[in-house]
């Protein structure tokens, strides 16, 4: 995980780091990153043309370093001081913005840059501000931001995301602890974790899912389930017999029950479950929507409250219900977030799941190009790994049953739901655009592979 900081955390870093490593030193560490990364989007430097838009603060310095860097490998240099730079910066292959990064409190106006030139972004875009990534001015729109100690929300967040690019992150050795981070792909590494004294009844997952005209729903969830890892996979789709289920993997067991007998089945079940995934293709009539309520107000074992199970709820109920100690897990979608709340949650995804967590006391994923998960604590975590092949129905359903396995091996509800989210994310890079659900969890079986194989 990489650390995700407001502005004034990453001071308070900051101001940390230059205590234990002095500023220049830390200095010397980030323009030899900026110039490191300076040439490998250049692929070689030796005689390329740069332009350094350079600030009077620490993210300015920074530029100057890699300025140097850069010149003693060959490179053209020509450094340019941001309060009276050129309004145009033709005839180069690569212009560094090292104007005012995180210090940006004013409106900035980046000078023009040819569309066939590279921008790299020190820190941030210059012109944005670092939290609520809102425009200050005109930025450049960078090929490249190379942050530096951890990202911010601006990274991620608001109208500046168009101005981002790729984002990278040069540690440098500042953050050591930070509450909220954004998800990585060897953070997968102990999703599946191995107990010595496993057995099928460890792991175990109940899906409560489908209906008589959306039982792919219920399928897809048990596929994802068990390919994330539980070891016992238990499927109910209310109000039908079990021989009505479709097609099944052959590992999860049915069972049958009324919509209004899903509690008592569930409690019967209960001395050897680990995790509830509820709703995905159930319906929204009066009947499920008092069954859910029963159920998440009787359960004590973890719980995916996703899709229509989301409808049966709601904010005010949700905080006030009889186990608030008991792990619960609202995977909304954009839609179904502004029908739990009642408005939609704009430029601030972070804030939006955030408030969202400590309303309902509740563990928040918003879904998205850009997936928030939250805690009632104020802990975050962003996967920024997603794909337009997600984009296809059955998509979630299969990312409801990951979470319930990762509920089930013993992971708190935010890791669940962060490293589900993630491991969803990477295994939909391996589909072929709009591949379709029913192929993700072949794939999320070759993401898990790698680290099997020491990958």
């Amino acid at each position: 995980m990489i650390a995700l900081l407001s502005q004034s955390e990453m001071r308070d870093a900051d101001a940390l780091a230059v205590q234990k490593y002095g500023s220049g030193e830390l200095v010397a560490r980030a323009g030899c990153a900026l110039g490191a990364t300076a040439r490998g989007m250049l692929k070689g430097i030796y005689a390329k043309k740069v332009a350094v838009v350079a600030g009077p603060g620490l993210n300015g310095a920074d530029g100057r370093v890699a300025s140097q860097w850069l010149a003693q490998r060959g490179a053209q240099v020509s450094v340019f001081d941001a309060t009276n730079a050129p309004h145009t910066l033709d005839g180069y292959d690569l212009v560094i913005d090292a104007a005012y990064g995180l210090g940006c409190s004013r409106d900035y106006f980046a000078p023009n840059v040819d569309d066939r030139t590279l921008v790299l972004a020190c820190d941030l875009p210059s012109g944005v501000d670092p939290d609520s990534g809102q425009l200050l001015g005109r930025p450049m729109v960078a090929d490249v931001t190379l942050a530096f100690g951890a990202f911010k929300r601006a990274h991620l967040i608001g109208p500046a995301r168009e101005f981002v690019g790729e984002r990278r992150c040069a540690q440098l050795g500042i953050v050591s602890h930070s509450r909220s981070g954004v998800v990585q792909h060897d953070d997968l590494a102990n999703f599946v974790r191995q107990h010595r004294d496993d057995h099928k009844w460890r792991h175990s997952v109940l899906v409560v899912a489908g209906s008589a005209t959306m039982l792919g729903a219920a399928q897809l969830a048990v596929t994802g389930a068990l390919c994330a890892g539980a070891s016992m996979v238990r499927v109910c789709v209310p109000g039908l017999k079990a021989g009505r289920f479709g097609e099944l993997p052959g590992e999860a067991v049915r069972l049958e029950s009324s919509v209004e007998g899903l509690n008592e089945i569930t409690v019967s079940v209960s001395t050897r479950l680990h995790a509830v995934v509820i709703g995905p293709g159930l319906g929204r009539t009066p009947a499920i929507r008092q069954a859910v309520r029963s159920l998440v107000d009787r359960c004590r074992v973890p719980l995916v409250l996703d899709a229509d199970a989301l409808h049966a709820v709601d904010v005010r109920w949700l905080a006030n219900r009889q186990f608030p100690d008991s792990p619960v897990i609202l995977t909304p979608h954009e839609g179904e977030f502004t029908a739990l709340v009642g408005s939609e949650p704009g430029d601030d995804r972070i804030s939006a799941a955030s408030e969202l967590a400590a309303q309902t006391h509740c563990t928040v994923l918003l879904k998205g190009p850009i997936t928030v998960v939250a805690d009632p604590n104020g802990d975050v975590r962003v996967v920024t790994a997603g794909t337009s092949a997600l984009a296809t129905a059955g998509t979630g359903d299969v990312l409801a049953g990951m979470i319930g396995a990762a509920l089930a091996r013993g992971h708190a509800a935010l890791a669940a739901a962060s490293l589900a989210a993630q491991l969803h994310a990477e295994a939909g890079q391996r589909l072929v655009t709009y591949g379709g659900a029913h192929r993700l969890g072949d794939a999320v079986g070759d993401v898990l592979g790698e680290f099997a194989h020491g990958g």
